[in-house]
């Protein structure tokens, strides 16, 4: 008798979970192996794409590195206001989700997915704000590159020399209804560098001779391209 009753409770149980998935928003992540391949000026595109075919379109967040080409795609695109956030007597500019989910567009962006938010925002991490807009039923454009996802981090130390300190789970990685690999050459990366088109000079000059060598750039490069074949593996499986 009481096995009869589970069947019925576990099908409630599974429509429930359908019901919230066909709600829930969609993610798009905007993937790269290193700062600069081109993974904002990718989603800002892709927004203008969407943009054209009449959805309602909203720019949450956009870092706002030193770059013209992906400036001006801002033009044309609605901005949100940032949110004022007073750290250590410094005033810092945070993705502001409550009025992301005020206004409830069907598609925003937010980029840098593995940002920690300052003390005061309601959730540590960004990618815990994006969960928040799926949960809403609002889709997200977002970027990430290979260096912050959890299970790689050793690696990519273990090359570099560097350890990076924001880092995202696998599974927020994984199950992302798209990802994106944003890819150029090594030698074309590290030529944008020297054209001053991703750093200002000193910070291009310091990253050249750390973080930005071929040899890293390479390595960083199979990695991204390794990760996104094993997610697809895995999905497929």
């Amino acid at each position: 008798m009481e096995q009869n009753r589970s069947k019925p409770d576990e099908l409630l149980r599974q429509m429930k979970r359908e019901e919230e998935d066909s709600r829930r928003g969609h993610l798009k992540i905007f993937f790269g192996y290193a700062a600069g391949v081109g993974k904002t000026y990718a989603m800002l595109k892709a927004a203008h794409m969407a943009k054209r075919r009449g959805i309602d379109v909203v720019v949450g967040y956009v870092e706002p590195h030193a770059r013209p080409q992906t400036a001006q795609l801002l033009n044309g695109l609605e901005l949100l206001p940032t949110r004022e956030v007073q750290h250590g007597g410094i005033t810092l500019h945070e993705f502001d989700l409550d009025a992301a989910i005020a206004r409830k567009p069907q598609l925003i962006l937010v980029d840098e997915l593995a940002h920690t938010n300052a003390t005061g925002c309601r959730h540590l991490k960004r990618y815990q704000d994006i969960n928040e807009l799926l949960v809403q039923g609002i889709d997200v454009y977002t970027t990430v590159n290979v260096q912050h996802i959890e299970s790689l981090n050793d690696l990519v130390a273990s090359i570099t020399g560097v350890i990076v300190k924001e880092r995202i789970p696998d599974s927020v990685f994984d199950d992302a209804d798209e990802v994106k690999l944003v890819d150029i050459e090594p030698k074309e990366l590290i030529e944008r560098l020297n054209e001053g088109k991703i750093y200002r000079k000193v910070q291009a000059e310091r990253a050249l001779g750390n973080f930005f060598t071929v040899q890293n750039l390479v390595a960083l490069r199979e990695i991204a391209l390794r990760r996104c074949a094993d997610r697809i593996n895995r999905l497929s499986g």
